[in-house]
């Protein structure tokens, strides 16, 4: 959904003045939907009342939009209730969080209940996720919180302890232990952090291992895995990184569906430990897994009830936690793993080389952007009219890695490209886009100029890297080795003019700074001089018979009022049948007054109105430029350059916004509305620059409203 102007400019102050607080961080979590946990608690407990949330209310709303919404025979029988109405001794956490304690309901969101069973392995990570100060006895008022990572952020999401339930049953995730409920709970939390239940249905594991941890993904595919795969699993877990794992299905018609060895093909597994042990005369290597379904188990080798486990001693056994319980938990080879499964998935809390036996530091920097449609979603490499308006990211490579080899001086980095929101924006019809992105190296001619990089760059140069291919899910990351140097990163979806907000990270194992390139704003104010007498052309005659015509005989000082500039400049136009125009508005016309009225009158001499019309025309030959392919239109991407051309350099989001007024339905600016943008522009930088002390200004109210209301 765009933004208005000033919506837009008030949502990055706001995030922007957060950051400066230091919000959004671990130690300072934002306040999802403006609620403080310890506030809402106190006043619960002083008041002797439940928390009952009005922002994520016991009703279907909450549930759902389509197949929980109102019109589903689903939600019919859905009552709400706290835990204390379902069962005697509610306890948030029996005998410590354990990934036993997840079990899949009547929802969709196995991906989710793996990445959370991954989290119950490491104690850290899990309290961060699910604090441990919250309890059913001790300060019990209704109320819970639980903190995920959001798109850079850290956000503390507030909920009361209302759960769908059907015959007093748990109606999605529940645990093993009917009195424990933090799994339901958190399930609820994440829930509202995305708008309903429903919208939690189907997704990646990784997804959610990432807002768990704030971490980065990457995938394996079976088929192309590494020779060194069982090395990086073990050392994946032993770094307390999340894994897991899938079975593609063919057939979407068939998801979910059980095989003869007991493995459900397109449903996400948790991957909870890598042991090798003896057997016989030999090592084996074995991978345990979960299924969140808390049943339905792998029936081959090193099952839970296998002939493989006899020759085992008991000390083996009890080392790698063998025991044979219908808990959906299960041992397997690794190579059985290998031939079974097609894609594994691990969420770095660092993006450590995997390969590597060092441990590394990275550093990371977070970059935020969006793509507007007609402005700043020029699609990919396939749409090079376009691709060059995509929001364009700086990357200085500034050291190379320590263990460079054979004389290669190379930066180790990577670069994970993650669209925002869509998953939120489902009951609107917002699906995930196909993303992905190109990095090119800027010459060094260029380097240090950080201007936006322009269409013939990217005609006449191919790109350094690029993701493997553009793909419709929530991120893309790649691990990269470039030279160090300047680079510029092209994130786009794959088609044009799609409009979405996304977050642009980049890891790296040295230093290294990587910012939006954003033009200087700036305006070259060429007025071009008026011509003389005997260098008029026949138009130019026109007019001046036309302004005697209205205004009267020069000599007089007679004057052009708004409405008789309106019926000059309109009777002039109409005669140019190439520019599809409908006509100079009075409010239009009002403004071109305003950008050349150096007295003050509201009205235009003949010498202010030939200042004027020396612009019009300049301006008409730059829009005759970009337009003669257009039908007597400029596409809205072309703007950028018309705008350059009558000399203003902008940066993205004034880009937008422009595109925002003056484009029509089909992304096209006609000559007036492009006239209109060009005077506006003109009145508002000289209006800043009558006042402008070292790049800032500084009004009062009055002051403000005198500036803008006459421009």
């Amino acid at each position: 959904m765009p933004y208005t102007p000033s919506g837009f400019f008030c949502d990055r102050l706001i995030r922007e003045r957060e950051r400066r607080d230091g919000e959004g961080s671990l130690s300072k979590p934002l306040r999802f939907s403006g609620q403080d946990f310890t506030a809402l608690k106190q006043e619960c407990l002083t008041k002797k009342c439940l928390f009952e949330d009005d922002t994520f209310p016991a009703s279907v709303e909450s549930l759902g939009y389509k197949e929980l919404g109102h019109k589903s025979n689903k939600v019919k029988n859905i009552v709400w209730r706290r835990p204390k109405e379902i069962c005697e001794n509610p306890q948030f956490i029996v005998g410590g969080a354990s990934r036993t304690d997840i079990c899949q309901g009547d929802l969709g969101d196995c991906w989710l209940l793996a990445a959370i069973a991954c989290l119950t392995l490491n104690e850290k990570l899990l309290y961060r996720v699910v604090p441990q100060d919250q309890s059913y006895s001790e300060g019990y008022g209704g109320i819970f919180h639980f903190q995920f990572w959001r798109y850079g952020d850290w956000v503390d999401v507030v909920i009361d302890d209302r759960i769908p339930t059907f015959n007093n049953q748990l109606v999605f995730t529940k645990s093993a232990e009917r009195n424990e409920f933090w799994s339901a709970l958190l399930e609820k939390a994440y829930a509202k952090l995305h708008g309903s239940y429903e919208a939690l249905k189907g997704g990646n594991t990784t997804e959610a291992m990432e807002d768990f941890t704030g971490g980065v993904t990457e995938f394996y595919e079976m088929k192309e895995a590494p020779k060194e795969l069982y090395k990086i699993m073990k050392k994946a877990l032993e770094r307390g990184s999340m894994m897991g794992c899938s079975i593609d299905s063919l057939v979407p018609a068939r998801f979910e569906t059980r095989t003869v060895t007991g493995l459900v093909k397109g449903h996400a597994y948790s991957v909870t430990a890598v042991e090798e042990s003896q057997h016989k005369a030999s090592k084996v290597r074995l991978v345990r897994l979960r299924n969140p379904w808390g049943q339905v188990e792998w029936n081959g080798p090193w099952s839970d009830n296998s002939k493989e486990w006899v020759s085992l001693s008991k000390g083996e056994k009890d080392q790698l936690q063998h025991q044979s319980a219908e808990d959906g938990e299960f041992w397997m080879s690794f190579e059985d793993f290998k031939k079974n499964y097609t894609k594994i998935e691990i969420c770095n809390l660092t993006p450590d080389a995997l390969e590597d036996d060092k441990i590394h530091k990275w550093t990371v920097s977070v970059n935020e952007g969006r793509w507007v449609r007609g402005c700043s979603a020029g699609g990919c490499r396939n749409y090079p009219d376009t691709f060059w308006t995509n929001p364009q990211f700086r990357l200085c490579l500034l050291e190379e890695d320590d263990d460079s080899e054979d004389n290669e001086v190379a930066c180790s980095f990577v670069v994970s490209l993650m669209q925002k929101n869509r998953r939120k924006e489902r009951k609107l019809g917002a699906n995930l886009f196909t993303i992905g992105f190109a990095i090119y190296e800027v010459p060094k001619e260029m380097h240090g100029n950080k201007q936006h990089m322009q269409k013939d760059f990217f005609l006449f140069n191919s790109s350094k890297a690029r993701c493997k291919s553009y793909i419709n899910l929530r991120e893309v990351t790649q691990r990269f080795r470039l030279s160090p140097g300047e680079y510029v990163i092209i994130p786009s979806t794959y088609e044009p003019h799609q409009e979405g907000e996304f977050i642009l990270r980049v890891f790296s194992e040295k230093r290294n700074t990587s910012e939006e390139i954003e033009n200087r704003i700036e305006a070259d104010h060429t007025v071009p001089a008026p011509a003389n007498a005997g260098e008029e052309s026949e138009e130019d005659q026109q007019f001046r018979s036309l302004f005697q015509q209205i205004a009267g005989d020069v000599s007089t000082e007679m004057e052009v009022t708004a409405n008789e500039l309106k019926n000059v400049l309109n009777r002039v136009v109409s005669k140019h049948k190439d520019l599809n125009t409908e006509g100079f508005s009075l409010e239009c016309c009002r403004s071109m007054i305003a950008l050349v009225d150096m007295d003050g009158t509201g009205r235009l001499s003949l010498q202010e109105f030939r200042h004027l019309w020396n612009k019009i025309k300049q301006w008409q030959g730059i829009f005759r430029h970009y337009s003669s392919d257009q039908a007597g239109m400029i596409n809205s991407y072309e703007m950028r350059n018309a705008i350059n051309d009558a000399g203003f350099r902008l940066n993205n989001q004034l880009y937008d916004i422009i595109t925002m007024r003056y484009a029509n339905e089909g992304m096209n600016i006609d000559f007036d509305s492009f006239i209109s943008c060009l005077v506006r522009l003109e009145a508002m930088f000289r209006a800043f620059q009558a006042v402008d002390q070292d790049g800032m200004i500084r009004l009062s109210v009055l002051e403000w409203l005198q500036l803008t209301m006459y421009a």
